[in-house]
């Protein structure tokens, strides 16, 4: 169903183009078959993208003309197994441009989801990282089940623009049916399509993964910068390789001690704080705010036009129309970066006169579609992904009793994530565990950065990785700001701390504050 992935929309940096485009258990050995250590990579110029990572033209050069680089990594398909069936598992990267005899080695990233196409979002964001490039290779890759890598597939375009369509907040039994019914056939897809993958796309399975990259790249420890889901990752790397980590950051970090019913209720707080933080900001500017007169009035008038769209949706992207569901999709992709938030000012001064084509375009570009009516597998592998790892499976029943304390929570969020709990529901395959181990007692130092104004991975959960990780691992930062994450904030404070710690190992003080 049409929800804020749980871990994070990795579609950020795609949506960014596609609207201005139209718009304007411990162990500390090495892991896999030796076979599969010892293979060589084949770097060769990128393809464009594939449907599935999101479509779209090759990866530009960089602005002092370095090259991106694609090149494709066996693994296991099943780590139980190593020496059984493997995958490909696809990488980019593009080398260090500093001085090679001060090259650290390779800096993975990942950048969510989870099910983001890390090979096209690394190339989006790249030019922001060209500090840290001074001394590494930049390396990202599709997790399995992502992308080029083995893509979970359960829907097709046609059927995905119905189910994105519907009303993800039922109101009677009818309705409730229907949703439930919906869930179901598209869980059914995914098991028809995918079965074989479905078993092994836990975050489990890509760290492990991951180990198998860093010997791959030729790396005695992996560096790593994890966003989002990215930091629920890199913890699980830690926990399982606590020895094999080297200089490691997480940003914007996921709450390791909740299980999927905390994780939604922390989401449906996170999102109305952010909210309430572009209400405040609208109704503070000086020319005016043409959606409010106060804070509350424009929270009023957009939760006025969310139930006015449950049973009179209007005019969206031919030949779809603007639903309840698909606003609250647009407002809630409009949160993830202060810089949306102009689309969405824009987006709901359109929609109070009718027209719901901009919040239609942020609602598509969360749920991975583009011009042309065709989609990412990123809303696949996203519930595969989190129904792999999340134990909990809710009943209609069950998110009924709890919607008061979700309504609660955010009068505008509230039911679509209370709702949410229902998508791994009737799933194929039992999920792990009711939330991820991260201990990693030996690891050197982690660098854990929250964002206080973060809607989709609430502060909170930074402290309790930091915490969670183990002492003398998490060492803690705080940025005071706005949108989801702190690095690609671009604030100096925030910026000059992960540097200092990737490029030359300084870690911060624990606590440290950036404003």
């Amino acid at each position: 169903m049409p929800k804020p992935p749980r871990k994070r929309a990795a579609a950020l940096t795609a949506a960014a183009l596609l609207l201005s485009s139209l718009l304007a258990g411990c162990s500390d050995g090495d892991s896999g078959d030796e076979d599969l250590t010892a293979q060589e990579l084949s770097w060769k110029d990128c393809p464009a993208p594939s449907q599935a990572q999101g479509g779209g033209g090759s990866p530009s050069p960089l602005p002092d003309d370095g090259t991106w680089q694609c090149a494709t990594m066996k693994a296991p398909r099943d780590w139980d197994d190593p020496k059984g069936d493997t995958i490909d598992i696809e990488l980019i990267r593009v080398k260090s441009s500093g001085d090679e005899n001060r090259r650290i080695g390779s800096l993975i990233f990942n950048f969510g989801g989870p099910g983001g196409s890390g090979v096209t979002t690394l190339p989006a964001f790249g030019d922001g990282y060209e500090k840290l490039r001074t001394r590494y290779d930049l390396v990202s890759f599709d997790p399995r089940g992502v992308g080029r890598s083995e893509p979970v597939l359960c829907e097709n375009d046609q059927q995905l623009d119905a189910y994105f369509q519907q009303d993800t907040t039922p109101d009677d039994s009818a309705e409730r049916t229907e949703l439930v019914d919906s869930t179901k056939e598209f869980n059914a897809a995914c098991e028809k399509n995918s079965k074989e993958m479905l078993p092994h796309v836990s975050t489990t399975d890509a760290a492990r993964d991951m180990d198998l990259m860093r010997q791959v790249l030729g790396d005695d420890k992996l560096h790593y910068f994890g966003i989002s889901y990215g930091t629920e990752l890199g913890g699980v790397y830690a926990h399982l390789f606590p020895k094999k980590v080297g200089r490691a950051v997480f940003d914007a970090v996921v709450d390791p001690t909740q299980n999927a019913e905390q994780g939604a209720l922390g989401q449906a707080r996170g999102f109305q704080r952010a909210l309430d933080n572009f209400a405040a900001d609208c109704a503070s500017k000086v020319e005016g705010c043409p959606i409010g007169d106060t804070a509350q009035d424009v929270e009023d008038r957009i939760a006025k036009l969310l139930s006015e769209l449950d049973s009179k949706p209007i005019e969206g992207i031919f030949p779809r129309q603007l639903t309840q569901s698909a606003a609250t999709n647009g407002i809630a992709q409009a949160l993830y970066s202060k810089d949306f938030w102009p689309y969405l000012t824009q987006g709901l001064e359109e929609a109070y006169g009718g027209d719901g084509r901009t919040l239609m375009l942020l609602s598509d570009s969360l749920n991975g579609r583009d011009e042309n009516g065709e989609y990412s597998n990123i809303a696949a592998a996203n519930v595969s992904i989190n129904c792999a790892d999340d134990k909990p499976r809710y009943t209609p029943e069950y998110v009924e009793q709890k919607l008061p304390e979700f309504r609660s929570a955010s009068r505008v969020f509230g039911d679509f994530l209370a709702w949410s709990m229902l998508s791994c529901t009737d799933w194929a395959v039992a999920g792990a565990a009711d939330h991820p181990d991260v201990a990693a007692s030996g690891s050197a130092p982690i660098l854990v950065v929250g964002n206080t104004g973060d809607p989709a991975t609430p502060y909170e959960g930074a402290r309790r990785m930091a915490q969670a990780l183990g002492k003398g691992v998490g060492v803690e930062l705080t940025y005071k700001g706005q949108g989801h994450g702190a690095y690609d904030s671009k604030n100096k404070c925030v910026q000059d701390a992960v540097n200092g710690y990737l490029l030359d190992g300084k870690v911060p003080a624990a606590g440290t504050v950036c404003s």
